[in-house]
């Protein structure tokens, strides 16, 4: 029997794409323009190319899901402000690659204000451009700066015909990443589903997981699921590290036997509607953590869920971050992996040998995802609509000094958290981390 499909949550409208391009022009001058290139095809190998996958501002501010486009944001224009340029029709290639929208498509499926093929970019980008004196780009794309120097050089050769070039390029990214960091209702119905279908793919895993299969194998149930539930795939490279491969942190090789009495890690999440599910968990092999991996795994377990609980608006991911650490020093010293008092080996630094990483990151259209994480120096405040994870763990070393039951052994356990007015809300809660609720799901006698 198939699996249940989870139903889908509404597609963002567009007025809210128009609301966006709204609120980043008001932002700008009335003699200001905005350039944002789309993604292009990627080669993967000779006439074949990876799947394609939209730029996260681009589709954030347009929701248009085709490559090679171009837009213009130009405030005050009285033909319209949105202005996109997209892949010409062409129906000999579309009987290859599919159809395409075109100019006319772009308006009316997508809400763009006007829209024209690339046939006419070369003919039409400077003079949408001229009297615009300042030009907001991606200055980190070098085929964005390219294009704005060319608009740049060939309005300045009609100065004598009255032509006004740009004067200033301006960093257009960090403008659009701000208004990325709180998500709308719509934003957080689809991360929301994100984390659902997530969840019920690390469940499958648990299930299928048994002493002589190979990681890669709990990595197609993974996938399976992020598809046949309507995402994309990955969000990003599964990690499906079973033993000392857990203590990798980003491990993706998934090439190597799940072995009786080992752990398996998997930090794998699904992309749906382009936003980012990213859920970690640790469980072992055969379905029975041994004690010393229960003991370990509880002090990891302990130190995520308060946490979790910590998050709440005015909250920061400084303060997250040093009561996780606070949590895991402790548990090793109670271990015997550490010796002494918490706050010295806090002091000491001695608790990152166990202890690489961060608490939290920002999750959105990208796994990692954009906005400034301090502002005038200090951690920001966190805010509702913001989403975060909440992800400790600890990885011991393969060493002589550690433990023999310890040894190799890494634990990570990892949630997707959204702020909401009155504390948070876990996005990925359907799939259990409890050392109890994992042994009962994993139990096939």
């Amino acid at each position: 029997m198939h699996p249940v499909i989870l139903p889908r949550p509404a597609q963002i409208t567009h007025a809210e794409y128009r609301a966006r391009r709204r609120v980043l022009m008001e932002r700008l001058s009335a003699d200001s323009a905005v350039l944002l290139p789309g993604a292009s095809l990627v080669t993967r190998s000779r006439d074949s190319e990876f799947p394609f996958r939209q730029d996260s501002d681009f589709h954030y501010l347009t929701g248009f899901p085709e490559p090679d486009a171009l837009l213009l944001l130009l405030p005050g224009r009285e033909d319209g402000e949105s202005v996109l340029f997209c892949q010409d029709r062409d129906p000999a290639l579309e009987a290859w690659t599919g159809i395409r929208l075109g100019a006319k498509g772009a308006v009316r499926e997508h809400g763009i204000d006007q829209a024209f093929e690339n046939a006419e970019r070369d003919a039409r980008l400077a003079g949408l451009l001229d009297g615009r004196k300042a030009l907001y780009l991606p200055l980190d794309d070098a085929g964005a700066l390219q294009l704005a120097e060319e608009v740049r050089g060939e309005l300045s050769g009609r100065a004598r015909r009255g032509a006004v070039a740009p004067t200033v390029f301006a960093d257009v990214s960090g403008l659009v990443h701000e208004q990325r960091m709180v998500k709308s209702e719509a934003e957080l119905a689809l991360m929301r589903h994100a984390g659902e279908v997530s969840a019920r793919a690390h469940v499958r895993a648990m299930r299928a997981s048994r002493p002589g299969l190979v990681e890669r194998q709990l990595q197609a149930e993974l996938e399976h699921e992020f598809r046949w539930q309507g995402g994309s795939g990955p969000a990003y490279a599964s990690i499906v590290g079973g033993g000392s491969n857990a203590c990798v942190l980003h491990y993706i090789e998934n090439h190597a036997p799940l072995r009786d009495g080992e752990l398996v890690l998997i930090d794998a999440g699904a992309e749906f509607d382009l936003y980012a599910g990213d859920i970690t968990r640790t469980f072992p092999v055969n379905g029975r953590f041994t004690p010393a991996q229960q003991a370990l795994y509880e002090v990891v377990l302990a130190a995520q869920e308060r946490a979790v609980e910590a998050v709440r608006p005015g909250a920061t991911l400084v303060t997250i971050h040093e009561g996780v650490v606070h949590d895991l020093t402790a548990g090793l010293i109670e271990l015997g992996l550490l010796e002494g008092d918490v706050q010295a080996r806090i002091a000491d630094g001695d608790y990152k040998r166990f202890y690489l990483h961060s608490t939290s990151h920002w999750l959105g259209l990208d796994v990692h995802d954009v906005g400034a994480y301090r502002l005038q120096g200090e951690p920001r405040a966190l805010l509702p609509g913001m989403v975060l994870t909440v992800e400790p763990g600890l990885y011991v070393p393969d060493a002589d000094d550690m433990p023999e039951a310890f040894r190799g052994v890494g634990i990570r356990i990892e949630d997707d958290v959204a702020v909401t007015p009155e504390g948070h809300e876990v996005l990925t809660s359907a799939v259990p981390k409890r050392v109890a609720d994992i042994e009962a799901l994993m139990d096939t006698e």
